[in-house]
Parts: structure tokens; sequence; C-alpha cells
């Protein structure tokens, strides 16, 4: 994902040392149940639809617009299936960040799936038997997004 213009802004004075920064992602459902998924430009990765909120901007807010800015697709936000804090991310040019990830189902309303912006090599809609090769959480968000337990939060330890 491109780096937002206010996150740019706090690396000048920050440097690359680590930004806890806020995170939202939608598993993405059509008519049909088929789930929506993108591409990665930066990394080759099949992934549900994930971006950073503006300053001030409600999380459900964010990821309606980062699905229609990186898809065509416009989508209703329907619940909070997961809220979880990521790894530390080291980005090639020396930047680090983790991410307080907040995973909401979402139901799409409208447009056409395509490749939005610069983002994403590509974009499309699977069957739930037919996924793309993809990593541990994103397999997990879906799961989250397909079962009707409340959202999903890491228990405080005892430690």
């Amino acid at each position: 994902m491109p780096t937002p213009d206010f996150i740019r802004r706090i690396r000048t004075t920050a440097g690359h040392q680590l930004l806890w920064l806020p995170g939202v992602s939608a598993v993405v459902f059509d008519d049909e149940g088929r789930i929506l998924l993108g591409q990665r430009a930066d990394n080759g990765k099949w992934t549900v639809i994930s971006g950073i909120p503006d300053p001030g901007e409600q999380p459900a807010a964010a990821v309606v617009r980062e699905v229609f800015e990186e898809t065509g697709v416009r989508c209703v936000v329907e619940r909070v299936v997961a809220v979880k804090s990521g790894r530390q991310v080291t980005y090639p040019n020396g930047d680090i960040c983790q991410f307080m990830d907040i995973c909401f189902r979402c139901r799409a309303v409208g447009g056409e799936a395509c490749v939005n912006d610069d983002e994403s090599l590509q974009v499309g809609w699977f069957e739930l038997d037919a996924l793309p090769e993809m990593g541990e959480y994103q397999h997990f968000r879906i799961k989250q997004a397909l079962s009707d337990e409340p959202a999903w939060f890491q228990p405080m330890s005892d430690e």
C-alpha cells in the first residue's frame, strides 16, 4: 500500500523507528458467496483488501473507502470480525511499522471488481473452495467472517 501523506510527514522527524498504526481490512462477500481478493503490487501476495485510516476517519468508513479505491467495488459493513495486533514489519527502505488491524465482514452492493489503483496487480472474486495461495492470517480473517461468533480478539494474559 502506498504510504499516506500523514505518515510521510511523521517519518521526516521520526526516521525509520517503529510506528504503531491503525489498519483496517475487509472480507467482502458478493450475493453468490464469493470473496473479493486482491493481489498486492508490493509483494505479489493475495490478500483480503486492507488499508490505513486517515487521521480522524472512522474505521468502518475507512474500510469502505479502501475497498472502493483498490477494487472499484462498493460495499457496506456488516460487522467487526476480528481485532488483532500484527507483527512488526520492516520495509525495504528501513521503515518499521506495526499495525492494529480491525477486520470487517462486508457485503458488496455495487461496482465491478477491477484493478482500480496501483496497489494491486489483480483483483477478483473467488469461490471458498478455489482460493489462491494465501497466508495464515488471510484464512483466519475469512474463517472469522464466515462464523457467527462475536468479534475475535486476543484475550489478556495472566502474566
